[in-house]
């Protein structure tokens, strides 16, 4: 199926005070380097407080992870757990029609959704409170026909109980989920046939699953990250503030807080790169902008830590480009105008200088390079340096050339 974003959307995106707090510890669970490790629920988080995943909410995830637009849109449009639509603003219905599901009547609850909600997939009830679409296989097989409904599965559904639950939800009422026909959890229709001695003494009315959905009541309710209080135990905190949205961030993020010198981080260590690429990172890059990202160092800092085991030594450098004119750097996949900028400032002009930089010069200039620390490496600067040095061309320069990259 082709994913592509709605054509209308809002003019900006911020995310609450205490998702943006829920969002910035996230990043931390991740090292140095790897905070992209946390688009995913980051983005997740996003789209339940919209309700569905807007391009605004896309980039600003990638601002707060350095990536570029393009890798945030790869992973939003791949990943079918996110909406690139509006839903319905009280509950978004995914009727399971694989075929365990279909073959006990998944179908009939599609008639459902189509005579109650709108005729077709995700497309909002008149009334604006509901949306449905068919998706494959939930994984509650033996609980067939099934509907995910908010965060919770709705099992055992018939097409009379279905309609009645669609009637609950447009009336602001959240049915308790699980099974719909008086089943506790998965056990065969006529009782439990393994386990009995649980099953007879159990002092409870309702599964694990089932329980916790009706105790935190968050079913259909959009997580705003007040539903439990705020923990981020990987980075030491004793004790959760029991308020998600005054706690102290120095408490909870680090004594300087998110953009300041520890980030949350162990004491000592820096903060992550915030590379969100450049404009030859890709044709496709949803804007092709390699602005510097916020929080760069000053102008001119200079790296001495090494990279793993590569003890950095800075390579030899020109005072400006030879006779012959500097090379155009941005023929590098990785290099865009501004990081060639910064290339220049540091005196590098000439692709044969890039081919001539050992592991230990890479390590120096992967550490000095403001804002966008690891490129060298990353993008294996040095052997595409050594084929445009010989007068040979790359597929990205080839595509460069023809102007084909933004």
């Amino acid at each position: 199926m082709l994913r592509r974003l709605h054509k209308d959307q809002p003019e900006t995106f911020a995310f609450t005070p205490a998702n943006q707090k829920w969002a910035e510890a996230q990043i931390t669970k991740y090292p140095e380097g790897r905070q992209a490790s946390a688009v995913i629920p980051l983005l997740w988080r996003a789209q339940e407080q919209e309700g569905w995943l807007t391009r605004p909410a896309m980039e600003h995830v990638a601002e707060m992870l350095g990536m570029a637009y393009i890798r945030v849109l790869e992973v939003a449009t791949f990943y079918f757990m996110f909406q690139l639509q509006p839903v319905g603003s009280v509950a978004h219905i995914q009727i399971c029609g694989t075929t365990s599901c279909m073959i006990c009547g998944a179908e009939d609850l599609v008639a459902v959704c189509k005579e109650k909600i709108a005729k077709r997939p995700h497309e909002i009830s008149e009334d604006g409170k509901l949306s449905w679409e068919e998706v494959e296989c939930l994984g509650a097989c033996s609980n067939a026909p099934m509907a995910q409904i908010g965060k919770d599965y709705y099992e055992d559904l018939t097409p009379q109980r279905f309609s009645e639950m669609l009637d609950q939800f447009r009336a602001g009422e959240v049915p308790v989920p699980g099974p719909q026909n008086g089943r506790f959890t998965s056990e065969p229709l006529g009782g439990a046939t393994s386990l009995t001695a649980y099953a007879e003494n159990r002092d409870h009315d309702q599964n694990a699953s089932v329980a916790l959905a009706t105790e935190i009541g968050d079913t259909v309710k959009r997580i705003d990250g007040t539903e439990v209080p705020f923990k981020a135990p990987w980075q030491g905190a004793a004790e959760a503030d029991p308020d998600p949205v005054t706690a102290s961030r120095s408490t909870l993020l680090g004594p300087d807080g998110p953009d300041g010198p520890q980030g949350g981080r162990t004491p000592g260590q820096e903060p992550a790169p915030r590379d969100r690429g450049d404009a030859s990172d890709g044709a496709a890059n949803v804007r092709g902008s390699d602005a510097m990202p916020k929080g760069k160092p000053e102008q001119g800092a200079v790296a001495d830590a090494p990279t793993g085991d590569t003890a950095p030594v800075k390579p030899e450098t020109l005072s400006a480009p030879r006779e012959s004119g500097a090379d155009d750097l941005t023929r590098i996949s990785g290099i865009g105008p501004k990081l060639a900028a910064l290339c220049n400032r540091l005196g590098f002009y000439h692709f044969d200088q890039i081919a001539a930089w050992s592991a230990e010069e890479v390590a120096w200039v992967d550490q000095n390079l403001e804002g966008f620390k690891g490129r060298v490496t990353r993008d294996e600067w040095v052997k595409q340096a050594k084929i445009l040095a010989e007068g040979g061309e790359t597929e990205f320069s080839a595509r460069h050339d023809r102007g084909e990259v933004d």
